[in-house]
């Protein structure tokens, strides 16, 4: 207040901003010295960086964020590009993100592309500048993409976009071995007709577990058919494959939906016409969201850890951030799924 006084008079010092030049003459030392103590910098003692942060608190100094990043050449910013932000999933999935970025003083800039490629690329430049690195889940991340709508030397890390080179470090789910064990699991609880609700078209873990199924139907039961139904991860597209289930005939015995809420869906729309789950139709998922322990019956599905997801490519992104002259490029990583049977197809929970 003495120093804001002393620049712009009684009257105006409660409105008027401070500079770093008034916490140099409130604390007694150089306006470079206030710029390393507060960015972290070496050659300040700590007793004169102690002086200097005090001096900043009573003077309510808020350092300008534009140069600062001249200063560090950082943002502390972290920038999240996802296909979508509705549901559970990415709830969890940003929740993963947002706890690891915070634990390394980052902050977290959040986008989605609501799965259109233009929009993809419109916010991937939006975040040029302004961003330290990139968590990228996008079907239409592939190498031509990326090329076009990514600078060059920008840290980045692809979450279930895993492309077919080695240029970009990768995470991604074990969607086919999850899938497998799903089918394996309503095969041994005697399910032979098992339908399969597929994801978006073009969606890689859709694409994945779904080949999971058919190749555990092919090797588990290879008289069983292959019944297919469209699905968009959405629980309304679930609801209406529950009615189309209702519609055919032989009725399937078993439902194997590519995510959750397809699987909530369906399971709506059997109960409303009086089928019960799993005595005459057995309905499975994949992710386990937090929803799915307490529908009824609770859902059975295939547990992806979603916010380990998030945060195990926060901490790639930030490996790459903090040591930029040892980035190791081609780094992919599976995150594993794991069968978790509950009251949804029978058989012993666990």
């Amino acid at each position: 207040y003495v120093a804001a006084t002393a620049r712009f008079g009684p009257g105006r010092a409660r409105m008027a901003t401070a500079t770093i030049r008034d916490v140099a003459r409130e604390a007694r030392v150089s306006v470079a010295s206030v710029s390393r103590a507060l960015n972290g910098g070496r050659g300040v003692t700590a007793e004169t960086s102690a002086r200097i942060r005090e001096a900043a608190t009573r003077l309510r100094y808020m350092p300008h964020a534009a140069a600062r990043m001249l200063i560090t050449r950082r943002t502390h910013t972290i920038g999240a590009l996802l296909p979508d932000l509705y549901g559970e999933f990415f709830s969890e999935l940003i929740r993963g993100i947002d706890l690891a970025a915070r634990a390394r003083g980052l902050h977290l800039l959040v986008s989605s592309s609501h799965d259109d490629a233009d929009a993809a690329a419109v916010a991937l430049r939006a975040m040029q500048g302004r961003v330290d690195g990139l968590l990228l889940m996008s079907p239409h991340a592939d190498a031509a993409f990326l090329r076009q709508n990514l600078p060059l030397g920008l840290p980045t890390v692809l979450m279930n976009t895993r492309l077919a080179d080695d240029d970009y470090c990768a995470l991604s789910v074990d969607n086919d071995g999850g899938a497998r064990l799903m089918v394996e699991h309503l095969l041994a609880t005697g399910h032979q007709r098992i339908v399969f609700i597929q994801g978006p078209p073009g969606n890689r873990d859709a694409a994945e577990r779904e080949l999971g199924y058919r190749e555990a139907l092919a090797s588990g039961a290879p008289d069983s058919p292959v019944i297919m139904l469209r699905g968009d991860f959405g629980e309304e597209s679930g609801y209406r494959a529950g009615r189309d289930v209702l519609a055919m005939r032989p009725r399937p015995d078993a439902v194997f939906a590519a995510n959750d809420m397809m699987a909530i869906g369906c399971m709506t729309a059997l109960r409303e016409a009086g089928i019960s789950v799993p005595e005459e139709i057995a309905v499975s998922g994949f992710d386990d969201v937090p929803m799915a322990r307490y529908v009824t019956p609770p859902l059975t599905t295939i547990h992806v850890h979603i916010a380990e997801l998030g945060s195990q490519a926060m901490e790639l992104l930030g490996e790459q951030i903090d040591q930029p002259d040892h980035v190791k490029t081609g780094v992919h990583r599976r995150v594993a799924a794991k069968l978790v049977v509950r009251g949804s197809t029978g058989g012993s929970p666990g």
